[in-house]
C-alpha cells in the first residue's frame, strides 16, 4: 500500500481519532484536513440507517427495502440474484449517504439452531463464498463499499463475546475459511469485519495469524474493524492487524494507542499503516452522490428474487393449486408474514406485500383463520375451538397452513433450544391433518425446523425468509404463476439428534469443532445417513433430463459439460450440481465436495449445454502437516447430480499429483467413518494438536464476566436489575402503542436489547455502547460487584485523560 499524501501531516491525536468510530455509525473526520467521516450502516439484506444513537439496542432506522436474507437467496444458488440485490441496496445506500454496508455475512451454517443463520448462506464454503462475492461485486460496482463478516469461525451466538472457536486446521482452512477465501479473492472487498469470538484461544480482533492469511495470502488491501464491540485490547488489535475499533467513542482506547506509542510499546509507522487505509476509503467515497431508483421498482425485485429462491421440499400433485378453487387458509403467519430476521439487520421496510394481501389483490377464494397467535408459544384454546368449528362447516378440501419460525424463536443474540416449530402451530398443524382434508404447509423461518409431519401432508414450500414482498412470491408460486427453482443450500436433519455433538453445542464459554471437516452434507454423505430433505435438493412443477456427459482438461483447468431438458410442461429452471469424490487414504476427507454448479432456465421442451468450469487447485485438500493446500495423485469421480444424493451422469478422471501423507491410523479411521462415538476430547486433541480449555471460574467478576454473573452477588444482582430495566422500559412502553407494525418491531428490538444484555460482557457492553456505558463504569460495576463498592466509585467518577478528538462536530460529506 502506498502511502497517503496526507499522512505526515496528521498529527497523532488525529491518527489515533481517525482509527476509531464516533456516534455508532461513523469513523472520526479531520475538518482541519477536510478529511470527512465515512458512514457504516447495517446490512446484510437491505439498509439499516439508524435515526437516532441516544438509547442502547437498536433503534428506528429510515424505510428501505427488506430483500430475502442470506438463507433464502442463497437457496436459489443464482448469483445474478445477489448482484441485483447488491446494486439496489448500494443505490438505497448513496441515497442516505452511507459509505459502507456492513455484510454480507458469509460463516458457515454449522449447527441449525444457530441463531444468525437466517444471515449466513450455506454449509457449504463455495456456495457461500460465491454468492457473497456477487452481493460485493454489486455494491461495489456502485461505489459503496462491503463489509464481509463475521472473521471468522463465527457458528453459534449464546456465549459469542467469550466463547472460543476450537478448530484444527484442515477445517479452519476448507471449511471455515474458504467463503472469506474466496471472496477476497473474487470481488475485493472494500472491508472485514472480525468476529467476536476468540478462535483456538486468541480473540478475532486480535489474532494476528488470521490477519496474517487474509493479507499475506489472499492479498487482501481493504480496512478491517472490528465488530460493534469485539475489541479487547487496542493496542493488541493494531498490532494483529486490526485497523478500526467500531463504534468508538471510547476515550480508554484512545489513551492506550497513545501510551503505547509514547512508550515505543507501538511504533508510529504500524500506527500509520493502518491510518492509511482510513484515508484510502475516504478517498473511494468523496465523490459519491445520489443515484436515481424507485423504491417500488426494488419491492419489486425483491419478489422476483423470493420467487427464484423459494424450495419446493414436498408434492403429492396437490401444487399448483388453481385460482378457482375453495381454500381454508391458516395460520396467523399468513397476515404477520415473517419476511426477516431479527437484531441488528432489521429492517424498517417501505411497504410490505404478505400472502393475505397477494392473495387478496389477485381475488383469491378463500377463508381464512388465525389458527394460532405468532407472539406466542402457547395454543390458544378460543382460536382452536374456531379452528376445528370451521374444519368440520367448510366446504374446502384443501387447507394451506402459515407455519415457521417468529422472531421470538430465532434471532441474532441467541441460539435456539431446539429445531421444535411453536408448540401451538404444531397443534394447528395436527388438528387440521386429522380433519383429512389435504394439506399444504407454507414455511417462513432462517433455519431447519423438525417437520413430524412431513409424511401426512400433501406440500410442504420453503420459503424462508422472502423479504418484504415474499407474499407476491408465496401466491405466484402456489397457483403456479411461476415455478419453483430452489435447492437447499444446507442440509435438513430429520430431527437435532442427528447432527454431530448436538449435544455440545452452544453449552459454554468454549466451543470444540470435534467433526472437523465433516460438517453439513459432508457428514452425511460420509456417514451414509440420510436426513430429512439432502443438500441441494428442491422439487419442481416440470421435469428436467440430463446426457451427454463430456469432460475436457486444459491449461490447469476442468471443463464438465452435459445437456439439460426441460420435459415437462413448465418453464422452470434445473441446477445442475457437479460434486467431486476424491482418492481415499492418507488425510481423511468427506466422500463428496461440491465444486461447481450452474442454474439453466428452460421452456418445456427446450434443451440447453450446460458447462462447469473449475480449476484444478480447487481440488486440493489441506495438508496440516505442511500448512499448504496439495493437489494430490489418483482418481477423482466427478459426479453431475441434481442434488447430493440424486446423481445423474458421472465419470472418473486421474490427476496426476502430490502422493498424500498417512496419518495417524486411529484417528484417521475414526475421522474417515464417522465415528463419532470415537472422536473422544483425547483423539480431537492428538488430530488437531489443539487442547481443549478448562472452564473458567465465574468469581471473582471480571471485565470479561458475562453479565448474568453479575447475579451471583448480591450488589452485582442490583446492578443487573439497574441496567436491564432499560430494556424492560423499552418493551413496556412498545405493548402500550397500538397494534401495527412500529409496536411489533420495538417490541422484537427490546427483545434482542434485553438478549444482548445477557449473553454480554462487561467490557463489551461498554466498548459497544457507543460511550453510554463507558470503560469508567463497567471497571466500577465490577469492582462493586466484588463488594468492592468505594473502589467501584472512584472508578466510575474517575475521568479518562485521553487525547482530544479533532472536531466537537463530525465533518460528514454533503449530500448530492
Amino acid at each position: 500500500m502506498q502511502e497517503n499524501k496526507n499522512i505526515n501531516a496528521l498529527t497523532l491525536e488525529e491518527k489515533i481519532a481517525l482509527l476509531s468510530g464516533r456516534e455508532g455509525f461513523y469513523t472520526n473526520s479531520v475538518s482541519r484536513m477536510q478529511i470527512p467521516a465515512i458512514s457504516l450502516a447495517d446490512g446484510p439484506h437491505g439498509l439499516r440507517k439508524q435515526l437516532s444513537n441516544k438509547e442502547l439496542g437498536v433503534s428506528k432506522s429510515q424505510p428501505s427495502t427488506a430483500f430475502p436474507t442470506a438463507a433464502c437467496t442463497a437457496s436459489g444458488w443464482n448469483e445474478d440474484n445477489l448482484y441485483k440485490m447488491g446494486q439496489a441496496i448500494a443505490k438505497e445506500c448513496l441515497n442516505y449517504g452511507v459509505d459502507i454496508l456492513l455484510g454480507p455475512g458469509v460463516n458457515i451454517k454449522r449447527n441449525p439452531l444457530c441463531g444468525r443463520n437466517f444471515e449466513y448462506f450455506s454449509e457449504d464454503p463455495l456456495l457461500a463464498g460465491n454468492l457473497a462475492s456477487a452481493q460485493i461485486k454489486g455494491l461495489q460496482d456502485m461505489g459503496v463499499g462491503a463489509c464481509v463478516k463475521h472473521f471468522a469461525l463465527n457458528n453459534s451466538e449464546n456465549y459469542r463475546y467469550i466463547s472460543s472457536s476450537i478448530c484444527d486446521k484442515k477445517a479452519m482452512r476448507e471449511i471455515y475459511l474458504k467463503p472469506f477465501e474466496i471472496a477476497v479473492k473474487k470481488s475485493q472487498p472494500h472491508a472485514i469485519m472480525c468476529a467476536y469470538n476468540a478462535i483456538n484461544g486468541t480473540f478475532a480482533s486480535e489474532n494476528k495469524h488470521l490477519y496474517d492469511i487474509l493479507r499475506k495470502e489472499w492479498g487482501f488491501n481493504g480496512i478491517t474493524m472490528t465488530d460493534w464491540g469485539a475489541n479487547r485490547n487496542r493496542v493488541k488489535s493494531l498490532l494483529s492487524g486490526c485497523d478500526l475499533e467500531m463504534p468508538g467513542d471510547n476515550p480508554i482506547c484512545r489513551k492506550q494507542i497513545y501510551d503505547a506509542v509514547k512508550s515505543g510499546d507501538l511504533q508510529e509507522e504500524q500506527l500509520d499503516i493502518s491510518v492509511c487505509r482510513v484515508l484510502d476509503l475516504v478517498e473511494k467515497y468523496k465523490n459519491n452522490k445520489a443515484v436515481d431508483f424507485s423504491f417500488e421498482e426494488h419491492h419489486k425485485l425483491a419478489g422476483e428474487i423470493a420467487q427464484d429462491c423459494a424450495v419446493l421440499m414436498k408434492n403429492d400433485g396437490v401444487l399448483p393449486l388453481k385460482t378457482s378453487e375453495k381454500l381454508l387458509i391458516v395460520g396467523e403467519l399468513f397476515e404477520k408474514m415473517r419476511y426477516q430476521g431479527a437484531g441488528s439487520s432489521m429492517i424498517n421496510s417501505t411497504k410490505i406485500t404478505t400472502p393475505k394481501n397477494a392473495f387478496e389483490e389477485n381475488d383469491a377464494t378463500f377463508e381464512y383463520l388465525k389458527g394460532y397467535k405468532e407472539n406466542s408459544f402457547d395454543a390458544s384454546e378460543e382460536l382452536i375451538l374456531q379452528l376445528e368449528k370451521k374444519l368440520k362447516e367448510s366446504k374446502a378440501d384443501k387447507v394451506i397452513i402459515f407455519a415457521g419460525l417468529t422472531d421470538f424463536a430465532e434471532s441474532e443474540g441467541f441460539d435456539r433450544e431446539n429445531m421444535f416449530l411453536p408448540k401451538n402451530q404444531l397443534e394447528v398443524i395436527d388438528r387440521v391433518i386429522q380433519s383429512g382434508k389435504k394439506v399444504v404447509v407454507v414455511l417462513f423461518g432462517g433455519s431447519p425446523v423438525e417437520l413430524p409431519f412431513k409424511n401426512e401432508v400433501s406440500a410442504i414450500l420453503n420459503m424462508y425468509l422472502p423479504g418484504q414482498n415474499g407474499g407476491s412470491a408465496t401466491y405466484n408460486l402456489i397457483f403456479g404463476k411461476a415455478c419453483p427453482s430452489g435447492k437447499l443450500a444446507e442440509t435438513w436433519p430429520e430431527k437435532y439428534q442427528d447432527i454431530p455433538f448436538y449435544s455440545e453445542y452452544s453449552k459454554g464459554e468454549w466451543e470444540a469443532y470435534k467433526e472437523s471437516v465433516f460438517v453439513g452434507y459432508r457428514y452425511y454423505s460420509t456417514a451414509n445417513k440420510k436426513p430429512a430433505f439432502p443438500f441441494g435438493f428442491g422439487l419442481s412443477y416440470t421435469t428436467f433430463e440430463y446426457s451427454d456427459l463430456n469432460v475436457e482438461i486444459l491449461n490447469d483447468k476442468i471443463t464438465v459439460s452435459c445437456n439439460v431438458k426441460n420435459t415437462g410442461d413448465f418453464y422452470g429452471a434445473e441446477i445442475v450440481e457437479l460434486f467431486v469424490n476424491a482418492p481415499i487414504g492418507g488425510l481423511f476427507k468427506p466422500e463428496k465436495e461440491l465444486k461447481g454448479y450452474k442454474k439453466v432456465y428452460l421452456y418445456p421442451n427446450e434443451e440447453k449445454l450446460v458447462e462447469i468450469e473449475i480449476a484444478l487447485c480447487d481440488l486440493a485438500i489441506f495438508d496440516p502437516y505442511s500448512d499448504l493446500f496439495k493437489l494430490f495423485g489418483g482418481e477423482y469421480k466427478l459426479l453431475i447430480s441434481s442434488d447430493i444424493d440424486n446423481v445423474r451422469l458421472s465419470t472418473t478422471i486421474v490427476i496426476q499429483g502430490e502422493k498424500m501423507p498417512q496419518m495417524d491410523e486411529k484417528i484417521y479411521n475414526v475421522y474417515q467413518n464417522c465415528d463419532l462415538l470415537g472422536i473422544t476430547d483425547e483423539i480431537f486433541e492428538r488430530m488437531s494438536g489443539l487442547s481443549l480449555p478448562k472452564e473458567k471460574e465465574k468469581l471473582p467478576i471480571t471485565l470479561e464476566s458475562r453479565f448474568t454473573d453479575l447475579k451471583l452477588t448480591f450488589w452485582g444482582k442490583i446492578l443487573y436489575k439497574a441496567v436491564t430495566g432499560v430494556a424492560n422500559n423499552q418493551l413496556k412502553k412498545a405493548k402500550k402503542l397500538p397494534e401495527g407494525v412500529e409496536r411489533d418491531n420495538k417490541i422484537k428490538s427490546a427483545t434482542f436489547l434485553k438478549r444482548i444484555f445477557d449473553s454480554n460482557i462487561l467490557l463489551s457492553l461498554s466498548m459497544s455502547s457507543s460511550g453510554r456505558f463507558p470503560y469508567g463504569v463497567a471497571l466500577g460495576f465490577m469492582h462493586i460487584a466484588n463488594g468492592k463498592v468505594f473502589k467501584g466509585i472512584v472508578a466510575i467518577l474517575k475521568p479518562i485523560k485521553a487525547p482530544k478528538l479533532p472536531d466537537k462536530k463530525l465533518l460528514k460529506k454533503p449530500k448530492k
